[in-house]
């Protein structure tokens, strides 16, 4: 497998192109009959024409053969490019030793002790890093290790995952050893690895840890890359384990998963970005004796702005509301679903 931080399309296509097909799925649009892909949801790829406008989908041919080397990661690409996405989208990374910080922050609360996993260095030079903890992760009384596992985990506007995964800096594009590396998904699957022995055991444990790891992102390339660095973050941490990769069964299973669970979603609003659309108004005025359709003039319906967008209400957009899925009720729902009403 490429260890290279810009995964190749290619590569995975040749591996699978079922695989590389499930990872461009959008199951909010996709129907029964047919597959909907996520859609590139940015301009930086429209002057290469049809298939590559704001609004298309992501199709196999678009990034595959000749097209291989279409997406690559933030820090692969071009400077220019890395301040015109920060301008327009806001697009920061978060180099690898805040995601640590900030991820220690999370198991410090969870285990009530702090250097679980690493212990952070903060230099005299202003560099940062981090220590790994070597030793066995020991559980507090009343938790088990799986309980850590199956512990959902979300990262909003996840960019590339760097907080969930960390194969490499998202900022400066330096890959990170499997044993240092620091994301919540990366740290569930150390726990996996320290508990099981077996391939049938671990497989099981480390799906339930991908079922309960979560992640959204408005831009379709950054998706893309998303989910590509957790599959290939399963492929190392097997290969690790085991010696060897796993079987294209077991990847097309954790594909799955991670098609559901790495969505495509406006953030603010929970819906498909843009999806928003103006309906008409109703009028309360009485008719009046003559309709400008009897005079032979066409009416023109009157619009109102999406009531969600209008007053800022998650609940009210007139947006397709993205799906994701309860892996343990074994249900799919909306994620506005689980934000309360005001």
């Amino acid at each position: 497998m490429n260890t290279l931080i810009d995964i190749q399309e290619n590569e995975i296509f040749e591996l699978s192109p079922e695989l590389l097909n499930t990872l461009l799925k959008d199951h909010t649009l996709s129907t029964d009959t047919e597959q909907v892909n996520i859609f590139w949801a940015t301009d930086n790829y429209a002057d290469r024409g049809k298939g590559y406008q704001y609004g298309d989908q992501i199709k196999i041919e678009a990034i595959t053969g000749a097209n291989g080397n279409v997406i690559v990661p933030r820090a692969v690409k071009s400077r220019e490019q890395q301040q015109q996405r920060s301008r327009e989208m806001a697009e920061v990374f978060t180099p690898s030793w805040i995601c640590n910080k900030q991820n220690n922050l999370v198991d410090n609360a969870w285990f009530g002790r702090e250097g679980v996993f690493n212990t952070e260095v903060d230099n005299p030079d202003g560099s940062h890093s981090w220590i790994v903890n070597s030793e066995p992760v020991v559980f507090p009384d009343g938790k088990t290790w799986r309980d850590y596992v199956n512990e959902n985990r979300l990262e909003i506007t996840c960019g590339e995952a760097p907080y969930l995964v960390s194969r490499y800096d998202t900022v400066t594009g330096e890959p990170i050893p499997l044993e240092r590396r620091i994301g919540l998904l990366d740290r569930k699957l150390r726990i996996v690895g320290e508990n099981t022995e077996t391939a049938t055991d671990w497989l099981k444990a480390a799906q339930a840890a991908f079922m309960s790891t979560y992640g959204y992102e408005w831009q379709g390339d950054n998706l893309i890359l998303a989910r590509e660095a957790l599959l290939y973050t399963f492929i190392d941490y097997f290969h690790v384990k085991f010696g060897k990769d796993p079987l294209l069964k077991s990847l097309k299973f954790i594909a799955e998963i991670i098609s559901w669970n790495i969505w495509q979603m406006d953030g603010l609003k929970g819906v498909i970005p843009d999806s928003c659309i103006k309906l008409p108004k109703l009028k309360n005025e009485p008719p009046s004796l003559f309709s400008s359709e009897d005079l032979g003039v066409p009416e023109e319906p009157t619009l109102f702005d999406c009531p969600g967008c209008k007053n800022k209400d998650i609940h009210s957009h007139t947006g397709k509301y993205a799906i994701i899925k309860d892996w343990k009720e074994d249900k799919v729902l909306t994620f506005v679903s689980l934000i309360k009403r005001k």
